[in-house]
């Protein structure tokens, strides 16, 4: 054997292992590449479902807004049943039977 056909036999075997390492890098990228796309569109599909959530919040808050309307209105009524209540008592002499006489 001739040199030249060491150093092409040699050049051919470099070449083989070069394509090998390169074809590995390459399905090594791909995998990777995979997985982060896999992630990424997890993490995309929980945003869009945290958007659509927060979406609804006005409308729970404009619901709750009423609702603690209704409460404080109630709240004032008792307020001032109470105080009725409490009027009556300190200028009655006969409470609490009195109350409970009328409330039969």
């Amino acid at each position: 054997m001739s040199a030249g056909e060491i150093i092409w036999i040699i050049s051919l075997v470099i070449a083989i292992v070069v394509i090998f390492v390169v074809g590995f890098l390459l399905n090594l990228t791909d995998k990777t590449a995979k997985k982060i796309n896999k992630i990424a569109s997890k993490i995309w599909d929980e945003g869009k479902m945290t958007a659509s959530n927060t979406v609804h919040i006005p409308l729970f808050l404009t619901t709750t807004n009423a609702v603690v309307k209704d409460i404080l209105s109630t709240a004032v009524e008792i307020i001032s049943g109470v105080e009725g209540i409490k009027h009556h008592t300190e200028g009655c002499p006969g409470c609490p039977n009195c109350i409970l006489d009328h409330s039969k």
